[in-house]
């Protein structure tokens, strides 16, 4: 594996642009041109910026409107790409540490609103009640409407102790409220464990981060240490990804030694890697020495559930689907957000850097999840009455601009089906709320989710049942109607069968011709 790029994948926590992506720093020089440059585009380009300069109402910057012209240029390419400047930059270096200064939320654009994916658990946005799918309308005195994703983020930004006044509509409520948060700088702990009854172990990954494998070590040691293990826990949801690096650890951990995690491909011989659970393939700064080295025999064996939600992403999507594709762990919630795509950062001078798509990525089998995401093995609900809200989720595939997957050449069918299946179930939910008196209504409004891992967490207690073989409660929602039969050995699929052998096919995992990217 070339050593030129460092390769890591991050959700862009807290105020950033973007939603999900797969990283891969690099300090290499940009690849030369291969084809001849557009001169005519180039004078129409020139001309434009001429016109602008000589007639706009006012003066404008040079420097201010060629950066814009850039943002744009690259903006429009997919969701995941963009041009970064000196703040920006900044921030996503801070943001593999797991230290940033902000509000604490991971958001994404929608309808011209900014919506919030998921806020980080103990932020100052967690704190203040905002949840996924929020729309934050207003920031102070100021409608997002109009504003550019990257305007809104750096109105929302500021120092720590200052405050801001979000105004939030909530469609599930059917209600618009401010809020006054309080920013602060955000510390995100990545790993969060405890042992949920004898012998079911518990570990939660709130995203991945530099420390993120030392850290899941050390927990792994203190569970193994004092009692016999029947199963463990890992719970991605809400955990929109982090560096990848720290994905093929987190896998490797309970995956057999040099196992295929994931591959990537892309136009560049840099973008062709193939990544197997051992050290080089995980190695950071932060950790020397390996981690994992002397981890208990038990991890590569006990059954495993793997939970996930939409907002599951990105590098979370990685590690479930290499338990899933080496049928190391049982994957139980809901379909994944659907990032499959990796983005190089490039820097472009002292202070500013190249965000952009350079390749897609393979589960071990071969597969792309890009804007199908994860569908697990048994579709299991968060709430025990249904999940009416998933109608109103918005994932990989229902963006514009997104990545088409290249193995799915009727991905319009899939998309037509999706908005199909949504507008029934629309239909179906408010036929059902039109029966309901206004007390039910409220009351259901009033009804908040349990926090996740908490004893009260329905979907953490079917895990629990499906580690020790009982009946699990699945899905209600049809939107997971495609998820996929309850397999019949379902207790048993979390641990390899005895004399299971690695398939040597899974060595080869990246497709020999992708089609045309998007």
């Amino acid at each position: 594996m070339r050593q030129t790029l460092k390769h890591i994948g991050l959700i862009v926590l807290g105020l950033a642009t973007g939603a999900a992506a797969t990283l891969a720093f690099s300090q290499a020089s940009a690849q030369s041109a291969t084809t001849p440059l557009p001169l005519e585009q180039l004078r129409l380009l020139a001309e434009v910026f001429g016109q602008i300069k000589r007639e706009y109402v006012q003066p404008v910057d040079d420097k201010k409107l060629l950066t814009a012209a850039i943002k744009g240029m690259v903006s429009s390419l997919d969701p995941h790409s963009s041009y970064l400047d000196k703040e920006e930059y900044k921030e996503l270096q801070e943001q593999t540490r797991g230290r940033f200064a902000g509000l604490g939320i991971e958001i994404s654009q929608e309808d011209g609103l900014v919506k919030v994916i998921s806020p980080i658990e103990d932020s100052p946005a967690f704190k203040a009640g905002l949840k996924p799918g929020d729309l934050i309308t207003r920031i102070d005195d100021k409608p997002v409407r109009g504003m550019t994703l990257d305007q809104a983020v750096k109105r929302m930004r500021g120092a720590p102790g200052s405050k801001v006044t979000l105004t939030i509509f909530r469609k599930s409520e059917e209600r618009t409220f401010p809020v006054s948060i309080v920013r602060a700088e955000i510390r995100v702990q990545s790993i969060k464990g405890k042992l949920l009854e004898p012998g079911i172990g518990y570990v939660r990954i709130t995203s991945f981060q530099e420390r993120t494998v030392p850290d899941l070590a050390k927990k792994l040691q203190e569970l193994a240490k004092d009692q016999p293990l029947k199963g463990l826990i890992l719970d991605l949801r809400n955990n929109g990804g982090g560096i990848l690096q720290s994905a093929v650890g987190v896998s490797a951990a309970f995956l057999k030694e040099g196992a295929v995690v994931v591959s990537t491909n892309g136009q560049i011989e840099d973008a062709k890697q193939t990544y197997k659970a051992t050290f080089d393939n995980y190695r950071l700064s932060a950790s020397p020495e390996d981690p994992l080295k002397g981890e208990a025999p038990i991890w590569k064996t006990v059954p495993m559930v793997v939970l996930v939600n939409a907002y599951s992403a990105s590098a979370s999507e990685i590690v479930a689907g290499a338990l899933q594709d080496s049928k190391r762990a049982i994957i139980m919630g809901k379909t994944t957000f659907g990032k499959g795509s990796v983005q190089t950062v490039r820097q472009m001078g002292p202070d500013t850097a190249l965000r952009l798509t350079t390749a897609y990525y393979y589960t071990p089998s071969g597969r792309s999840i890009q804007s199908i995401g994860i569908k697990p093995d048994v579709p299991v609900d968060q709430n025990p009455k249904g999940d009416p809200d998933d109608v109103l989720v918005t994932r990989e595939i229902d963006y514009q601009n997104h990545l088409h997957n290249t193995q799915t050449p009727d991905e319009q069918k899939e998309i037509d089906a999706r908005e199909a299946r949504r507008l029934e179930e629309l239909r179906r939910l408010e036929e059902e709320n039109a029966k309901k008196t206004p007390e039910e209504r409220k009351k259901e409004r009033e009804e908040r989710l349990p926090d996740l891992g908490s004893a009260d967490d329905f979907m953490l207690q079917q895990a629990i049942h499906q580690i020790k073989g009982e009946p699990v409660q699945r899905t209600k929602s049809r939107l997971e109607a495609n998820a996929g039969p309850l397999p019949k050995d379902a207790s048993k699929a979390a641990a390899p069968a005895a004399g299971a052998k690695t398939d040597p096919k899974t060595d080869t995992v990246v497709p020999a011709k992708p089609a045309d990217k998007k």
